[in-house]
């Protein structure tokens, strides 16, 4: 199920509404079809797995990273529909799909095929790799990943504005593919101002991949960006399941101070600036020291060349 999960990834910052499902067909101890959910959501990752392993996947036992759909579509009919007409043996989900027109009706549809179904095996990463789509489904808004590049002592700029480059070229690139996972990125008016960033994804192959660009502010947005006048507004974004918030210090104060989200990634250059340099973060409506524990647990950390990239995610759900 892991590797099912893996291959869901793949389609992270594609699918949006649709879930970026992986799927896995075993026959005989061996690998008999890949699927991940396509651009644009289809095809599914069932369906396009079962394209690779035609008849062998009769008999078979499939991996999917969530329920198989039960619901018809113009788009396509359900995969619990065409699982069953392949004659698979077995379904196994990682998690139980939420959407109400498949919750539970896609195992029921299989079972009265005469399949046997069950859930089992790396929940967590399935989960994880569709975190967007279960945000959205529980809170009704994107998947929001804050992005931080700093000093040792917290500074993301010299006080001349100077920022280029606090990280060196392995974090960059690994923020670049960060890119390359979501289906739009922000960053606050001051910084479009002052930088005229691209915010495009520059990684050889993915260069397609680039996200919609979003700019906070009250006012008017340029030619190919979309304003978003506060952190909430995100809500009413469509096919957006996964946002990016690349800076500056009050776009990310003003996420923060809204609890809007879900993940940290913070890369940390081996330099230092000083007093003079310009802090990571605007004032997030902290009252108490108190309240600024318990908030994020460690998830992950890497070294990225010289860099090192801490990831914190949410330690207290959202009611």
């Amino acid at each position: 199920m892991a590797a099912a999960a893996a291959l869901g990834r793949r389609g992270r910052g594609q699918t949006a509404p649709n879930p970026n499902v992986g799927c896995l067909i075993v026959k005989d101890g061996l690998v008999v079809g890949r699927g991940w959910c396509q651009p644009g959501g289809r095809p599914h990752a069932e369906a396009m797995a079962l394209a690779e392993a035609g008849e062998r996947a009769r008999g078979a036992t499939v991996y999917t990273t969530l329920e198989p759909c039960a619901h018809q579509s113009p788009r396509g009919p359900h995969c619990s529909g065409l699982l069953a007409a392949a004659g698979v043996a077995r379904v196994v989900s990682g998690l139980r799909d939420p959407d109400p027109r498949t919750d539970g009706k896609g195992h029921d549809r299989l079972a009265a095929a005469g399949i046997r179904v069950g859930f089992g095996g790396a929940a967590a990463a399935c989960r994880r790799s569709m975190e967007g789509y279960f945000t959205q489904r529980r809170h009704g808004r994107p998947h929001v990943t804050l992005k931080l590049a700093t000093s040792l002592d917290g500074c993301i700029a010299m006080a001349n504005g100077e920022s280029r480059w606090i990280t060196g070229a392995a974090a960059r690139a690994h923020g670049h593919l960060q890119r390359a996972l979501s289906e739009a990125i922000l960053v606050g008016r001051g910084t479009l101002d002052a930088d005229a960033p691209r915010l495009d994804v520059r990684l050889p192959g993915l260069e397609p991949r680039s996200p919609r660009r979003l700019v906070l502010t009250r006012g008017s947005a340029p030619e190919g960006w979309t304003a978003i006048a506060a952190p909430q507004d995100i809500a009413a974004l469509s096919a957006v399941d996964h946002l990016l918030v690349e800076g500056g210090a009050g776009a990310a104060a003003a996420f923060l101070a809204a609890d809007m989200v879900d993940r940290l990634l913070l890369y940390r250059a081996p330099i230092l600036i000083g007093g003079g340099g310009r802090h990571a973060l605007g004032d997030i409506g902290l009252a108490r020291l108190a309240d600024a524990h318990g908030r994020w647990r460690l998830a992950d950390t890497w070294m990225l060349g010289s860099d090192r990239l801490e990831v914190y995610e949410r330690a207290l759900e959202q009611d």
